[in-house]
């Protein structure tokens, strides 16, 4: 009976063994398991951003991912599906593994994919869309055209060109002037009649009529009519919103001018054309938001024919031998009309009207790729008295100092909120990414660029873990 006690001890070490053993092998199956599942995570995740929206990259340099994958109709269901089959693909066994129906200890099976919590492109009033654009902008520095923009606002602000209502001065001056009765005088005929005074004046105001667009541009045939329905972009319809995962934002100077310089880049305008845009005049665009080419140049010139009006008159005013011209001619005919009351409202008439016609050579200039500065200067001064009457024939000339057209787009555009540029924005990349093969209903709202994937992963053993992850184009 002694002689049996060794294997005894022996067969229940072994058990203990073996238990331990089993233990050893069953947790490190289990850690095998779960790394695997968090690289089959990672990878998928990051999968499915890989399939971000090849036209708006190439285009915008955005990444993001389109919920509907060129089909009709996006949802997240889809960008589940995605992400399922691609956790399924990193868990499966290797090609030899399932052609001889092997399996390895760590073989498991992702039974569910869900997406809780995403954001889309156009949450936040457009601050994801703004993180990305700033992402892609952030090793580029500010340009001194752009930083300048700010500055050059500043002095039209400091010298009122943005409220001097030059138009409504000259309106009350002719007013005045048609209200002064002229005396009548005897012609060599015996007859009283009422003689027309030779006013340049009254040429200029003749043509205010056909508009500044008519007025400025070379050829007002060759400017586009171009028009869209804005209803089926972002900025006018009821957009589609995700959870609220990544929407804040803290926007300094530095970063609105970048915001400006990346939509400065990335569109076109009247003197700059970008290559298969929809809307031609996609930078005065972001400023007017109007549906067609021709309404948003207009609203530009607009504007920029009161601040360049306001300049010119300011200038004029200033220069003696100048205002000596109109006064001088003003002098003539109130004196021949015997109607000393005429000459002052004359002379403001045609001063008026001198820097009308000044202003809207500006625009010739700018609209033709010249240069006009902000403050006039004798020596950039266009129009000539002589020519007033007439200065459709003189417009333009050389404007080789000052700013470009482009360069007062800046301005405008800096002026606008950041939320409507953004909204606009994302209309002009609407636009243009539905013109690319297989985007012809893309939409910006339901751009993918951050999610939370709550992943369900059950191993042949019966583990069964879940996996919560976060992934986005700009998470770290």
């Amino acid at each position: 009976m002694k002689k049996g006690y060794l294997t005894v001890f022996l067969s229940l070490t072994i058990t203990i063994m073996l238990s331990l053993i089993l233990a050893l092998l069953w947790s490190a199956r289990i850690g095998a398991i779960r790394m695997k599942t968090e690289c089959a995570t990672d990878i998928s995740m990051n999968s499915v951003l890989a399939e971000y929206n090849r036209a708006l990259f190439e285009q915008y340099d955005l990444l993001l991912t389109d919920c509907s994958y060129q089909t009709v109709t996006p949802s997240m269901a889809n960008v589940e599906e995605h992400l399922k089959y691609f956790m399924r693909g990193n868990l499966h066994t290797t090609v030899e593994g399932r052609i001889t129906g092997t399996r390895t200890m760590t073989a498991a099976e992702c039974t569910e994919a869900v997406i809780p919590a995403y954001s889309f492109a156009t949450d936040g009033n457009g601050a994801v869309l703004r993180r990305q654009i700033l992402a892609y902008m952030e090793g580029e520095p500010v340009t001194e055209a752009v930083a300048e923009a700010a500055s050059n606002l500043a002095v039209i602000t400091a010298n009122g060109y943005d409220t001097h209502d030059v138009e409504a001065e000259a309106a009350e001056n002719w007013k005045r002037l048609n209200e002064i009765e002229i005396p009548e005088q005897e012609g060599e005929d015996g007859e009283e009649h009422e003689p027309i005074p030779d006013n340049p004046a009254n040429a200029v105001e003749s043509q205010k009529g056909i508009g500044v667009v008519n007025l400025a541009v070379p050829d007002p045939s060759a400017v586009s009519t171009k028009t869209v329905n804005l209803g089926q972009f972002t900025s006018h319809r009821q957009k589609n919103r995700g959870t609220g995962l990544d929407e804040g934002e803290s926007l300094s100077l530095v970063d609105r001018l970048l915001l400006d310089q990346y939509m400065t880049e990335k569109t076109g305008c009247f003197t700059d054309l970008k290559e298969g845009s929809l809307l031609q005049y996609q930078m005065e665009y972001l400023i007017a938001g109007k549906d067609s080419d021709f309404d948003n140049l207009e609203h530009c010139a607009r504007i920029l024919l009161f601040w360049r009006e306001a300049a010119d008159f300011a200038y004029l005013v200033s220069d003696e031998a100048k205002v000596a011209e109109c006064e001088a001619l003003a002098t003539i005919i109130s004196a021949i009309l015997l109607c000393p009351a005429l000459l002052d409202p004359l002379k403001w008439s045609m001063i008026f009207a001198w820097s009308f016609a000044e202003a809207i050579s500006d625009m010739r200039i700018l609209y033709t790729g010249g240069r006009v500065p902000l403050i006039k200067t004798a020596e950039n001064w266009h129009i000539t008295f002589l020519n007033l009457a007439f200065f459709r024939d003189h417009l333009g000339g050389n404007g080789d100092s000052g700013l470009t057209y482009q360069d007062y787009l800046r301005m405008l555009l800096l002026l606008q909120s950041v939320e409507d540029k953004t909204d606009r924005m994302g209309d002009l990349i609407e636009m243009d990414v539905r013109q690319t093969p297989g985007n012809g209903h893309f939409r910006l709202d339901w751009c993918l660029d951050i999610f939370t994937a709550q992943l369900t992963v059950v191993s042949r053993s019966g583990f069964r873990m879940e996996m919560v992850r976060t992934y986005g184009y700009e998470s770290e």
